[in-house]
């Protein structure tokens, strides 16, 4: 972000493993996994950066990358005559022989990234998250506070605290006043005790705040080297950490229904969920936002055709996509091809899989390449399910990556 404003370098932490939601992540880092059809996760920060005019963005990544790597490096090219990139950036191990420590240690690591365009704010944002925000907006507020660091935060349930680092902001209600790592029960807020502010995952900082507290943090031997585990902490104890909150960030062409959408799809469940929340008449989020697009990949393929009788409703269908049977409630990613007497229903289908004819799919997600056969059940019989493929909390059916359907 130039052009006679503040110099913003992005850092986007991608190098998780998701483990929580495998098998999804057995062949790739969770921010390249598939969603809404054609997107990948970590297309939504990228696009909210780009559009928001952070236009020099580093993606740390770890974790079996080259699926990331290459969605990246394909799609994220940008002006090299005015100096704008979008780079992935692998663990190289520049502190020793040792990969990262934790996503504190990530950065690091990785300073040498900071030393070399030298900002004066790094956004450092996480790579897996379904949501729409204007980055602008927290750094006018955080450059107004004069923080170290500036945290977004949303309102969710208190019963979800677990699940998040939970902010508890000062009197003023800007100041953090505390910062807890997921914690099993923390104070509800003063206007609402059974809500907490929950951690987005996406600091602004200003460099010279990040590059001190790294260090410091560095030199701690019980620290276990993570953003929200070891830093915010550290700031909030300084009193350098203020609290942004998310109600107050309004992008161009919002609708009522979705704005303040965020959605942490960290799991099966989240993950299905959030994809439901995209083929309502109303939906929950907007992908067909043309002021603030979501960008990623256009596959050089043919439009989607129905023949044979077959149909879709409520659903997402994407190019490539061959429907001659029945789909309902359901998102397909492109070259899905469902055949004559095939029944989906409020399924999630990835890049080239192949529902043969007369068989039955509920509930479920497949990923890329899998091959239901003729006949053949998912989601109909649930002990059987149990047996052969993962199943979530909430019954979501999921199968890897070309994983054999009997």
């Amino acid at each position: 972000m130039r052009r006679g404003g503040p110099s913003v370098l992005g850092i986007v932490l991608a190098g998780g493993e998701g483990k929580r939601l495998m098998p999804l992540t057995a062949d790739r880092a969770k921010p390249a996994v598939t969603f809404g059809g054609t997107y990948r996760l970590v297309d939504f920060v990228l696009s909210n950066l780009v559009n928001a005019d952070v236009l020099r963005i580093c993606v740390l990544t770890q974790y079996k990358s080259h699926s990331l790597d290459r969605h990246i490096t394909t799609t994220w090219r940008m002006s090299s005559l005015l100096g704008n990139y979008v780079t992935p950036v692998p663990a190289q191990q520049r502190l020793g022989p040792r990969w990262y420590l934790g996503s504190a240690d990530a950065i690091l690591q990785s300073l040498n990234l900071v030393y070399d365009e030298q900002p004066e704010y790094v956004a450092v944002f996480g790579a897996d998250h379904v949501y729409r925000m204007d980055p602008r907006q927290m750094l006018r507020r955080h450059i107004e506070g004069g923080a170290g660091v500036t945290v977004a935060g949303i309102r969710v349930p208190r019963a979800e605290s677990s699940s998040f680092g939970v902010i508890t902001p000062g009197s003023d209600g800007r100041t953090v006043e505390r910062f807890l790592e997921k914690p099993a029960d923390p104070p509800g807020l003063a206007d609402d005790p059974e809500c907490v502010f929950a951690s987005m995952g996406n600091y602004i900082f200003t460099t010279k705040a990040l590059v001190e507290a790294l260090q410091r943090d560095a030199e701690d031997g019980q620290s276990v080297h993570d953003m929200g585990g070891s830093i915010l902490p550290q700031l909030t104890a300084r009193g350098e950490a203020q609290l942004y909150d998310f109600s107050d960030n309004h992008v161009p062409g919002e609708t009522t229904r979705d704005q303040g959408y965020w959605r942490d799809v960290g799991t099966l469940d989240a993950y299905y969920e959030a994809h439901m929340d995209l083929i309502a008449e109303r939906p929950a989020f907007n992908l067909y936002n043309r002021q603030w697009p979501i960008y990623t990949h256009s596959y050089q393929l043919s439009p989607a055709r129905f023949n044979a009788g077959g149909i879709a409703s409520e659903s997402i269908i994407s190019a490539g996509c061959l429907i001659r049977g029945q789909v309902t409630r359901s998102v397909l990613s492109p070259g899905v091809r469902v055949d004559p007497g095939a029944v989906v229903q409020g399924s999630v289908l990835h890049d080239n899989v192949h529902i043969g004819r007369g068989a039955v799919v509920r509930g479920a997600v497949l990923d890329k390449n899998v091959e239901v056969p003729p006949g053949a059940t998912i989601g109909v019989n649930p002990e059987r399910d149990a047996e052969l493929y993962t199943v979530s909390k909430g019954g979501v059916i999921a199968l890897g990556k070309g994983q054999r359907v009997p």
